[in-house]
């Protein structure tokens, strides 16, 4: 993995796609990394907003093994009273 050519969501297959100068792609399954990280929904809806608006920030939390942290680190929602 070299010089990153395109990064997409791919909304068919709910994956992020990463395509590389050198021929080679990485394929992140979304709904398996949420399954994995989020324990509620405000978590998933986290993951959500990320990948729709911050998709790099995205990636890269994935692939540096960071992105459970980031999501535990959010404050807990809470219906008011």
């Amino acid at each position: 993995m070299e010089i990153l050519i395109s990064c997409e969501f791919n909304m068919d297959t709910a994956c992020v796609e990463l395509n590389f100068v050198d021929g080679s792609m990485i394929s992140i399954d979304t709904i398996a990394v949420e399954n994995e990280i989020a324990d509620n929904m405000y978590q998933r809806s986290e993951l959500d907003w990320l990948i729709y608006n911050k998709l790099l920030e995205y990636v890269q939390l994935v692939l540096g093994g960071n992105l459970e942290a980031y999501v535990k680190d959010m404050p807990e929602h809470r219906l008011m009273d």
